[in-house]
């Protein structure tokens, strides 16, 4: 008999107590062998006063086995707490996202009935990072962070998943053709990967035409790779398209840790009415027996659910008089799941789990690049006009750093700027060497800033601009 692995189980608010209860229902009646760590996370513990929604005992169980199955939470809106999903995943290291999704037609209405996509979301950066500032009384801010490290790990387990999977395309999905140095270098790493996996496909597309052509085609879609926020919107929409939102599962890949949890929210108007369906979150619970070592239990799991869609046993959400043939809860459709473990779908793909070895990915930092400093954006507040403001970092300047730009919320104002756009109260005020090409030291920008602090104006935030390897590492203002 295999030996059990014990995992941690949080139940999670709204409708999680009820799906996670039918899904432990169903590994339970299949014979997965595991031992439970019952944890509690969410609303309770928010109210409890911790800001991120959990707890240190349930961080020690989480720690300890490395493997978590969570139901939905609901994070409070506001200042002052932060979303549980995003700090299990970047605490946990947990860096890839994954999301299979694919249509069960003729059982669940679908206008795709040969989709079967699987988006992969980077999951720790981009602007999911959550680094935000108010700087000003009219602008607030916030750090869209794509790194190499981190851009590349999960670029490489995108190719490394498609290539062990039999998968024929990888899609990468950016808007590099507006911000360039971010999504940029993800397309960059994404196109210098590629080349070493020359047996599989690969295309760029801009994430909003990627997106619309997902929407109408998915069909043509294999494998996506996006970045974190993208990844988000990607996945919702494509599991949308297969019949419900409701079906979708999502694995959340570290080197030492695993989160397995449904897609959706935590749905609280139907909570306690026995109403949800507990699809994706028994899905993400067979791929986590597949992740410790059971394929075989989450195969037996996975046909025994195909099974019950065929029969067309159907909570609400994918009911349909013409295709269903038993509205049911979610209580009973996970008894109707028990009921039918060691069948195998008759029209439906029957699934088949191979033992396959963990994707590992292991970060090699290159040689690092040639770093020149060649200015400094200084942000600043006021409410003055931009001639004024002008004249007087104009007096600021040294032999060393002369203005040469400002922009507001991104567009050029001065000099020779556009008269009538909508400007804030927050000025982008670029200085750069007074000697084209020379090279610049931080104690040339401390001067610049004492100086402007004795001449009374009220900067907020800098920014060094650099070149690396001769290439500018700093973007310009539209109109510059």
């Amino acid at each position: 008999m295999a030996e059990n692995v014990s995992i941690t189980v949080a139940p999670g608010d709204g409708i999680g107590p009820e799906i996670m209860s039918a899904t432990l229902h169903v590994l339970e009646a299949a014979g997965a062998h595991l031992n439970y760590e019952h944890i509690e996370v969410g609303d309770a513990i928010y109210r409890d006063g911790h800001s991120s929604g959990i707890g240190p005992e349930a961080w020690e169980s989480i720690q300890r086995t490395g493997v978590l199955l969570k139901g939905p939470i609901t994070t409070p809106q506001g200042g002052g707490v932060k979303s549980l999903n995003v700090t299990i995943r970047k605490s946990l290291g947990l860096f890839a996202n994954v999301r299979p999704i694919r249509a069960f037609e003729p059982f669940i209405a679908t206008n795709h009935p040969h989709m079967d996509v699987v988006v992969i979301r980077e999951n720790e950066e981009d602007l999911y990072a959550g680094i935000e500032h108010r700087q000003t009384e009219e602008v607030v801010q916030a750090l869209k962070l794509i790194s190499k490290p981190g851009s590349e790990r999960i670029i490489r387990y995108a190719f490394e998943y498609a290539q062990r999977r039999g998968r024929k395309k990888v899609t990468c999905l950016t808007k590099d053709n507006i911000m360039k140095l971010t999504d940029g270098l993800f397309h960059r790493l994404f196109r210098e990967i590629g080349v070493e996996y020359p047996e599989l496909e690969t295309e760029h597309l801009i994430v909003d035409i990627g997106i619309a052509r997902l929407a109408a085609l998915p069909e043509l879609f294999d494998v996506v790779v996006v970045p974190n926020l993208y990844g988000d919107i990607v996945s919702d929409v494509t599991a949308e398209l297969s019949g419900s939102v409701g079906l979708g599962a999502s694995a959340n890949i570290g080197e030492k840790a695993a989160m397995f949890e449904a897609i959706h929210g935590s749905a609280p108007q139907i909570a306690g009415k026995n109403l949800a369906n507990p699809s994706g979150l028994l899905g993400a619970a067979v791929s986590m027996l597949v992740h410790v070592g059971q394929g075989d239990i989450a195969q037996l799991i996975n046909n025994a659910w195909l099974k019950t869609i065929e029969d067309g046993v159907h909570t609400n959400d994918i009911f349909s008089k013409v295709r269903s043939k038993q509205l049911v809860g979610t209580k009973e459709f996970g008894d109707a799941i028990v009921e039918r473990i060691g069948e195998v779908p008759e029209k439906l793909h029957a699934v088949q789990y191979k033992a396959n070895r963990p994707i590992v990915i292991k970060y090699e930092r290159g040689k690092p690049a040639e770093r020149v400093l060649v200015g400094v954006d200084v942000f600043i507040h006021s409410h003055d006009e931009v001639d004024a403001i002008a004249s007087a970092l104009e007096k600021a300047e040294s032999h060393a750093l002369k203005i040469k730009a400002i922009s507001n919320r991104g567009i050029k104002v001065w000099p020779d700027g556009f008269p009538d756009i909508l400007k804030t109260d927050h000025w982008c005020c670029r200085f750069m060497a007074a000697k084209e090409g020379t090279e610049i030291t931080n104690s040339d920008i401390a001067a610049l800033l004492t100086q402007l602090d004795k001449d009374g104006i009220d900067f907020i935030q800098t920014e060094n601009l650099y070149y690396f390897d001769g290439e500018r590492g700093f973007s310009l203002a539209q109109g510059q």
